[in-house]
This record gives C-alpha cells, sequence and structure tokens, in this order.
C-alpha cells in the first residue's frame, strides 16, 4: 500500500512538473475525451478509477482506438526492452527511456475502458470479463502499476540483474491481466 502511495505522489508531483492540462483545455485524446464524459480524470494517478459512465458510437470507437495505440506503445517498448536486456550489454539509456513509458502510461490504464467499450463496440482483444469482474481487473492494473514503478526506479541505476529481476516482474504483471482479459487472434 505504501508502494502505492509513493507511486500515485510521484505521478502527481511529475504530472504537475509537467504542467497538465488545466480544466478549460479541450481533451487531447479519447481516453481523455471517455474521462471526461465519465467524470474521471485520465490524468496519470496510480489511483485513476474505472469509469463507469457508458460510451457508445463514434466515442466508443474512439476509445479502442487510443486504448490501441496505448498498448502499441508499450508492445514497442517492452521489444526494445526485451532486446537490450538480453544482451551483454544492455543499452541502459534505451532501457531507461522505455522503461518510463510504462510509468507514463500505466497509470492511465483503466481509463481506457469505459463501459460500452468492449466486444459489444468492435474488433478489440478486450475480453468482456474486464466489465464483468473490475476489481480484479482494476487489481491487477494497480499492481502492473507497482511492477511498472519498481522497474523504472530499478533502471535509473546501473545494477543489470537488479533491472533484469525488475524487468521479469513487470513482464508477469503484464502476463497476469493478458492471460484473463486479452483475447487472442
Amino acid at each position: 500500500m505504501t508502494r502505492a502511495l509513493l507511486a500515485a505522489t510521484a505521478a502527481f508531483a511529475l504530472l504537475a512538473g509537467c504542467g497538465g492540462a488545466t480544466e478549460d483545455q479541450a481533451p487531447t485524446n479519447a481516453a481523455d475525451a471517455a474521462a471526461n464524459a465519465t467524470g474521471n480524470s485520465a490524468t496519470p494517478t496510480a489511483a485513476a478509477a474505472f469509469p463507469t459512465a457508458a460510451v457508445s458510437g463514434e466515442q466508443a470507437k474512439k476509445v479502442m482506438h487510443e486504448r490501441h495505440e496505448n498498448y502499441e506503445e508499450f508492445g514497442d517498448s517492452m521489444k526494445v526492452l526485451s532486446r537490450e536486456l538480453k544482451s551483454a550489454t544492455p543499452d541502459l539509456a534505451a532501457v531507461r527511456q522505455n522503461a518510463a513509458t510504462y510509468t507514463r502510461l500505466g497509470p492511465q490504464l483503466l481509463s481506457w475502458f469505459p463501459p460500452g467499450s468492449g466486444p459489444e463496440a468492435g474488433k478489440t482483444h478486450a475480453k468482456a470479463e474486464i466489465w464483468q469482474k473490475p476489481d480484479d481487473f482494476a487489481a491487477k492494473a494497480r499492481a502492473f502499476n507497482e511492477a511498472a514503478t519498481a522497474f523504472e526506479a530499478a533502471a535509473q541505476g546501473s545494477d543489470v540483474a537488479a533491472i533484469r529481476a525488475a524487468h521479469a516482474d513487470l513482464g508477469k504483471s503484464c502476463k497476469a491481466c493478458h492471460d484473463l482479459y486479452r483475447a487472442k487472434d
């Protein structure tokens, strides 16, 4: 619990330092638009809540597209990380850059799944079980964010064994969710 609180505090501080969106700014992506429509903020925080208001039609398609693009970014970063961490001498700058992808996008994860953006809305890898078991899905999202935070912290150091171990933990947190909530092609 303390790690989650620290992660939330760190994410908030980073966002504040970046000059996050003000209330009068329009949403810049579908996840922000969906979050605004549901009353939830898509601003990265470890305590992000599952959206409760449903989306439909074009709004659902936009949310699904944005979700897909975010997961593509996760996948692209994981490819770089896996390649580098299999190397005898990993490029730690590349590892650090790609580790940051997880702590930047991970806290937004729950906002990518408003009701109405599941299989009923079109082609998606998101299984209906996400919305049937929201507490479990949210718990897995929290575990993922904790693993991402720990991985990024390890990546800031130079202990390659510790970085590899934290990366393995991140991979396990990804798999824990994919096994239950991601449909295969």
